[in-house]
Formats: C-alpha cells, structure tokens, sequence
C-alpha cells in the first residue's frame, strides 16, 4: 500500500507542469472625489506590454548616474478607457454615480474573468481635500488579475 501511494504521489506531479507561468494585468479605477463634479473619473486598462528593465537604473556608489530614460518611451499609447462618474456633483455626493460606477467596474471584472482571468488582490487608496482651497481628491483602486499563460 505505501509503494502505490508513492507511485501514485510521483505520477501526480508528473502532471503538475513545475514551469507553468503565470501572467498578471492591472486594471485602475480612479474616481474623482472633487466637489461640485468638476474631476476627472475612468477605468484604464494597458493594451500594450512594457517591460520594465528598458526603463531601469542601477545606482551604486560608484555609478550613480541617473535615469535617462525618456518620458515618450514610457507612455502607453494603447488603453481602454472606460468613463466613470464622478462622486460629486454640484449637490454633494451622488450615490447613484457610485452605484453607477459599481455596476460598470464589475461589468469589467466578469468580463476579465470569462477571459480566464482571476481576480488575485484589490488595492486602494485616497487623496482628499486637505482644507480650506485644496478642492482636488481621488479614489484609486488597482485591480490585479492572474491567470496561467
């Protein structure tokens, strides 16, 4: 019995690919928290793939020469953009934009994961008014997706 359940262990992992990859694609929220409805709200997704290196420094101590790399170069030319609404209108918050905005993220979502994507973590953050004439703020949210490539 234990050789069956050691060969049976060893034809399992046979079949476990060690080298599968996995691929990752963020999708971002931003959600205008400006008074009176004047921001900006969308949903952006990259179409094209960068990597990272091409824009990457090494500093050390003995080479610390900066970054050269051009703004241009970086820039992604090939998104979605989804429009948002915006939190606040001329009245005050509006929760009907924020349900508005729900339904259209999870359209987003369910569509990636009919794609095979999975939906791996959720973060946020917020930058609000800080007082007297501020008058700018944002909700991020960073949606990471993974799935096998």
């Amino acid at each position: 019995m234990k050789k069956l359940l050691i060969v049976f262990t060893i034809a399992l992992f046979s079949f476990i690919d060690a080298s599968a990859q996995v691929e990752y694609k963020v999708i971002t929220s931003i959600e205008s928290i400006v008074p009176n409805g004047l921001g900006r709200s969308r949903l952006i997704s990259a179409n094209e793939e960068k990597d990272y290196k091409e824009f990457t420094s090494t500093q050390t101590e003995e080479d610390n020469t900066r970054n050269k790399s051009k703004r241009g170069e970086i820039r992604v030319k090939g998104f979605d953009e989804t429009k948002l609404l915006n939190f606040y209108n001329i009245g005050g918050i509006r929760f009907q934009n924020i349900a508005a905005n729900d339904a259209i993220i999870t359209s987003k979502i369910n569509t990636m994961i009919e794609e095979g994507w999975e939906l791996a973590f959720v973060t946020s953050a917020v930058e609000s008014d800080s007082g007297k004439g501020d008058g700018k703020g944002i909700f991020i949210t960073r949606y990471i997706f993974k799935r096998n490539k």
